[in-house]
């Protein structure tokens, strides 16, 4: 079968040329379900050979131009909320997996959160106030439960661009509560303009960069596709002098997976297992050598793993699925 060849070309290349390397953040994303999770359905993520996960639980906007954030309700699913966050990370430390805690925002109808803006100076003050109070409470939530690294925002650009000292007085707050590692989940067009890498441990990047036109690309088509960002990505790593992180990283099951990477439109529906394959095989390829790139959290990862996937589903999640290998064997190598 043509995707066993590549996975087992691609073993063998990976042995010989990575073994040497630093062990990298090899992360999955945890999403957030109705329920209390227990070792059953951490033992799945233990079987992909993660170290990492990224707990994330939400608050809630109702448009682009809210200023209120909602946040730990009992209409929220338990793992969107502080208590499930708090027993996930516990769940997930039994395993010796190390957490990234990544709250982060939803607006009402899934619009993108890059787009959020005030209309006025009040309104931009109730929300910097809103966010404050969403944000310290996990960092004090991350200092409590000692996790690894704790994600300051996730894709929030134009609040970035409007508030840019609110942001900088933000890090400062946060760093009195929570004394691990930070970062900043920004989108794939978005990191080149974030002004406050120095003031955090990783440039973090969600990184759904276009690599390929093609209706199944080639590995060779998405390594050719990746040349174009992979300087602009190391100079921004050079430049700050920290580290880049993945927050997010991955590919749907779906014809043209490399084309826009970020769409999760559902009238893309036509499975591709082998255009999952080379998009995530060009990707690991790429960076998980470069001693400047220090890993990430692949997108995205269901508690209920028997049920998650599998090679009728043309979703992101990697679970049941060909590239679920290809990522273990990775994720295996030191």
């Amino acid at each position: 079968m043509k995707i066993n060849k590549l996975l087992f070309a691609f073993s063998v290349l990976l042995l010989q040329s990575c073994t040497s390397q630093t062990k990298k953040i090899n992360g999955v994303s945890f999403v957030a379900s109705r329920e209390v999770i227990d070792q059953s359905h951490i033992k799945p993520v233990v079987n992909v050979n993660a170290n990492y996960a990224a707990v994330m639980p939400f608050g809630f906007i109702k448009n682009l131009n809210h200023s209120e954030i909602i946040f730990n309700t009992n209409k929220q699913w338990f793992g969107e909320t502080k208590k499930g966050a708090k027993q996930y990370i516990e769940a997930l430390y039994k395993s010796n997996i190390k957490v990234m805690l990544k709250p982060q925002i939803w607006v009402w109808q899934g619009e993108f959160t890059g787009f959020i803006e005030m209309k006025n100076e009040t309104d931009w003050g109730v929300l910097e106030r809103s966010y404050s109070k969403f944000i310290l409470e996990y960092a004090q939530l991350a200092q409590d439960m000692k996790v690894d690294i704790f994600c300051i925002g996730t894709e929030l650009e134009k609040f970035i661009d409007n508030r840019p000292r609110y942001w900088k007085s933000l890090i400062v707050e946060v760093k009195k509560l929570y004394k691990g590692k930070l970062t900043y989940a920004a989108n794939w067009d978005e990191f080149k303009r974030t002004p406050f890498w120095n003031d955090l441990d990783y440039i973090g990047v969600d990184a759904y960069f276009p690599v390929s036109s093609s209706k199944t690309p080639t590995l060779n088509e998405c390594l050719e596709g990746w040349k174009k960002h992979t300087q602009t990505i190391s100079e921004i790593s050079s430049k700050n002098n920290k580290p880049i992180l993945f927050t997010e990283f991955g590919y749907r099951s779906v014809d043209y997976s490399g084309k826009e990477p970020w769409k999760s439109d559902r009238s893309m529906n036509q499975v591709n297992l082998e255009a999952q394959i080379n998009t995530t095989q060009a990707l690991f390829e790429t960076f998980w050598k470069e001693d400047w790139f220090s890993g990430g959290f692949v997108w995205k990862w269901f508690h209920n793993h028997s049920k998650s996937g599998g090679e009728n589903n043309s979703q992101f999640t990697p679970q049941n699925k060909p590239v679920e290998d290809l990522i273990r064997r990775q994720y295996h190598l030191k």
